[in-house]
């Protein structure tokens, strides 16, 4: 099993223990994502100290103020380390005051350009922003592999499935009240589909009590792999095969 998408602080003292949870549980692969400028940085520091372990670099839309030039200029140094395997996680988020709209788009539409320029992935935050985020991207995305995080467009699925993007499952797919996400999760093509932790977020169903950790995905696989009717074993091979697709790693 891969897990495409973990917060993982490099300098936290219990990476050690949450690494090795994640070993044992058979989590090959790790992509931990940066949201700013000091988190892009401790998600590389983790890429370089544990060898299953790649980075995401990008500007989160909720940490876009006053986006510019310098902004984008850091993010293309960072994004040429070797251990930087996608551009991300970026969007659009109107659920909360955080950044102002248009820095939000002037940080999305830049982390559309340094993909394109890097052949990276693009790594996919929307919340609150459907519409205007699925037509950025089918506006200026043309060419871009597109990964969309924690998937919450149940209603646009196909929608977003026709643009070639991937579309990714978290542990929110477990819960009772998410039925139509689940049933989403049980349409996905196997060649499109990832599954996710979002840790230290949204913790799957059976665990919801405690801090999630990149382990329990395996937890949330079995849940999705249920929904479409496939053993643990189907999904695990077409999540693997997808991710290394899309990351560039070995399958």
């Amino acid at each position: 099993m891969i897990d495409s998408h973990t917060h993982l602080d490099s300098c936290e003292p219990g990476n050690d223990e949450l690494v090795g949870n994640a070993r044992a549980a058979g989590v090959r692969r790790i992509l931990t994502v940066g949201m700013d400028e000091a988190s892009n940085r401790t998600a590389l520091t983790a890429a370089d100290t544990f060898d299953e372990v790649f980075a995401a670099v990008g500007r989160h839309p909720n940490a876009a103020t006053g986006y510019d030039a310098a902004a984008g200029a850091d993010l293309r140094e960072l994004a040429a380390h070797p251990r930087c395997a996608a551009i991300g996680e970026t969007g659009l988020d109107f659920f909360r005051e955080g950044a102002p709209g248009d820095d939000q788009r002037a940080a999305f539409r830049d982390q559309i350009e340094i993909a394109r320029e890097t052949a990276k992935p693009l790594v996919i935050h929307t919340r609150a922003a459907d519409d205007e985020t699925i037509t950025t991207l089918r506006e200026h995305a043309d060419g871009v592999v597109v990964l969309l995080h924690c998937f919450s467009m149940p209603s646009r699925v196909h929608e977003c499935l026709e643009q070639g993007w991937y579309v990714s499952f978290a542990g929110n797919v477990t819960y009772p009240k998410n039925a139509d996400l689940a049933l989403a999760a049980a349409t996905v093509p196997d060649d499109r589909i990832l599954v996710e932790t979002d840790a230290p977020y949204l913790t799957p169903q059976k665990r919801r009590r405690e801090r999630n950790q990149t382990a329990y995905v395996t937890e949330t696989a079995r849940f999705v792999a249920a929904q479409r009717g496939q053993s643990y074993e189907e999904l695990e091979a077409a999540v693997t095969a997808n991710a290394a697709r899309v990351f560039g790693w070995d399958a």
